[in-house]
């Protein structure tokens, strides 16, 4: 008897890839805020701290180019209007299947239930969804930036097995997030494969699985 009744996968990075690039999206941010711009994409990402919050976009955003400005010398500043800007400015549903993502869906879809857990808000994650037309292929789909709770709190891992109606010890979950995706996994008893294309280190994070390509999971699910 197979080991796992079901996977449960991560979609940002995991599953799919932004295509829209993050100077488009930057340098909107100012065009749309009215703002001559300053930096560089780069800095934004180092200023930002943590990951993103899906309650307050707004406020994650205004904090990085806050500090940014700092940096350059360049306050006051309307850090609000540059994240309304950078917000209005991105496209969700300019997603692309990473390699082997769609081949492995259909293909773990055929033997196993399978679930999506994401840390993003209905309102961002169904643009990409629709985009890649996989809404089929999932039996249950949790948003949990909807839920009180995010990953890697447990609260969205039980609502994903409560819907699959999988026990944490059949359940695999597949992620590229140490802290969000392994740690959150392991903590409710399920089975955390990491999916890693670079090879990194995973210490002191201990998953059960490695993986650097997604076709290396149809070796991992048949054991």
């Amino acid at each position: 008897m197979a080991r796992f009744d079901a996977v449960v996968f991560d979609l940002d990075d995991t599953l799919c890839t932004q295509t829209q690039s993050g100077s488009e999206i930057y340098y909107g941010a100012f065009r749309e805020a009215g703002i001559d711009s300053f930096g560089t994409p780069a800095d934004l990402w180092g200023a930002l701290v943590g990951s993103p919050d899906p309650v307050d976009d707004v406020g994650y955003l205004a904090a990085g180019f806050t500090t940014v400005a700092a940096q350059y010398g360049q306050t006051p500043i309307d850090a609000e209007a540059l994240a309304d800007g950078f917000l209005s400015v991105v496209d969700h549903s300019a997603v692309t299947f990473l390699p082997d993502a769609k081949h492995v869906l259909k293909t773990v879809s055929e033997s196993f239930s399978i679930g999506l857990l994401t840390n993003g808000p209905y309102r961002r994650q169904a643009q990409k969804i629709a985009a890649l037309n996989i809404e089929s292929a999932f039996e249950a789909i949790v948003y949990a930036g909807d839920l009180p709770r995010q990953k890697p709190n447990r609260e969205p891992f039980d609502r994903v097995l409560d819907t699959l109606g999988s026990t944490p010890s059949r359940t695999m979950y597949v992620g590229n997030s140490l802290r969000h995706d392994v740690a959150g996994a392991q903590g409710v008893g399920m089975t955390a494969v990491w999916y890693t294309p670079t090879g990194a280190d995973p210490a002191p994070y201990e998953p059960e699985y490695i993986i650097e390509s997604l076709a290396e999971l149809l070796s991992v699910v048949s054991r």
